[in-house]
């Protein structure tokens, strides 16, 4: 247990936050519902609509919250067309501060679904739409556990903040890392959306490099004048294919992350079937191992695509750096917040919580990279796949979600203990 955080006080805590939560629940079910019915997907990224219906209903509930606007020129260049940042901040002693971080913008819902992915139906204690479980179902988690803490009134010895922003599904340079650049915020600690009852404590970065492969054209009957790029292509993506299959063998230690992946996601080129290709552009997807650098990893990616076509005439290779997000990784600090989250979930389910990596890569890493201790855990199933985040017919056990308020309420109220004298 937390020193000078007695086992009865900590009990009492927990029955107040569930007789809260117990109270709320359809008020929490319908906010969740609500935020499901305003679309914003991203791209194409208009936002503004989502961030207005999270504003007025945190309101309603009695929240202040601050509107923080993002110059124009900034969202167009990131290919957006309205964004804005949320936070709410509460003072309840003096103390740290926990940042409790989620996002609004979401993933578009594409095909298969059976449900209407807007229209945040209810079936068998399951709610269906786009991002009711990655991740609008954590907007309601962290702003009903700031709720329950501020209902029970306790003493307690610092502050907590919601941040609700708007372009984790584009890289968060809008959202945390312009929080934290221009000083809006500087938390102690973060507790960022997660898609899973699981403690995070690490994840995996992510490079999105485009190749560029420029040839010359010439008529199909006479290839000899023209320079292929779709042959020069074929060169770059059989070094890419071997290079994935050797970092199959690059074993991560952190536990639930297995290796580094490297995924073509996207081939264009050609101008018609009678012409020798003059250009063709890939895409590649390649996840980043917490035990590797981003910046090394960009470089010995595009070294390898150089070599592949040195030796073809008349062929030029470029490459650009579309984006690079580092890997999540333990910092100082960390340790207190997978103690407090670990010692509430068990407490509430009564089975203990997972704690380990994961695959995916978030805007969690921002707060990490200026040296703020970060985990995930948020709403969501115990196996991330029963939850279908960013796939068809995605849900969320509403039960889950009632837990998830309950284990961080608990949590921020063993963080923010005051001491005994």
């Amino acid at each position: 247990m937390f020193p000078n955080s007695p086992t009865d006080d900590q009990a009492d805590v927990a029955s107040e936050v569930h007789s809260y939560v117990s109270r709320n629940r359809n008020v929490a079910i319908s906010m969740l519902q609500d935020l499901i019915r305003v679309p914003s997907d991203n791209p194409p990224g208009d936002c503004n609509r989502h961030a207005n219906a999270v504003l007025e209903q945190l309101e309603k509930l009695g929240l202040t919250i601050e509107r923080h606007t993002i110059p124009e020129e900034q969202i167009r260049q990131y290919g957006m067309i309205s964004a804005c940042n949320l936070i709410v901040r509460h003072k309840f002693g003096d103390g740290p501060t926990i940042a409790l971080v989620t996002h609004g913008d979401v993933v578009p819902p594409g095909k298969g679904w059976t449900v209407d992915p807007y229209g945040g139906e209810i079936r068998n204690g399951w709610i269906y739409g786009r991002a009711a479980t990655a991740s609008k179902s954590d907007i309601v988690t962290y702003a009903f556990a700031l709720l329950a803490l501020k209902d029970i009134n306790r003493d307690l010895a610092g502050s907590i903040e919601l941040h609700i922003t708007y372009d984790e599904e584009i890289g968060g340079e809008l959202g945390p890392k312009k929080l934290l650049a221009d000083n809006v915020t500087a938390p102690d600690m973060v507790i960022y959306a997660g898609v899973t009852h699981q403690v995070v404590t690490a994840h995996n970065g992510c490079l999105h490099l485009q190749v560029d492969i420029q040839g010359k054209s010439s008529h199909a009957a006479r290839p000899e004048f023209g320079h292929d790029a779709i042959e020069a292509a074929t060169a770059v993506l059989n070094r890419l294919y071997e290079e994935r299959d050797r970092l199959r063998e690059a074993k991560s230690t952190t536990p639930g992350i297995m290796c580094p992946t490297l995924v073509v996601g996207i081939i264009s080129g050609g101008i018609n079937t009678n012409v020798v290709p003059d250009r063709v552009v890939l895409r590649i997807d390649r996840r980043i191992i917490p035990e590797e650098n981003g910046q090394s990893v960009a470089s010995g990616l595009r070294s390898l695509i150089e070599r592949a076509t040195e030796h073809l005439p008349g062929i030029q290779c470029s490459t650009e750096v579309l984006m690079l997000a580092e890997p999540l990784t333990s910092l100082p600090g960390q340790a207190q917040l997978v103690q407090a989250i670990a010692e509430s979930g068990e407490s509430i389910t009564g089975t203990a919580l997972k704690i380990g990596g994961a695959p995916i890569y978030t805007d969690a890493r921002h707060y990490s990279a200026v040296g703020i201790p970060t985990v995930l855990y948020g709403a969501g199933p115990l196996d991330p796949a029963d939850g279908n985040a960013h796939g068809p017919n995605e849900k969320l056990k509403l039960s889950d979600l009632f837990v998830a308020i309950e284990v961080v309420a608990l949590a921020c109220s063993k963080l923010l203990v005051k001491p005994t004298v």
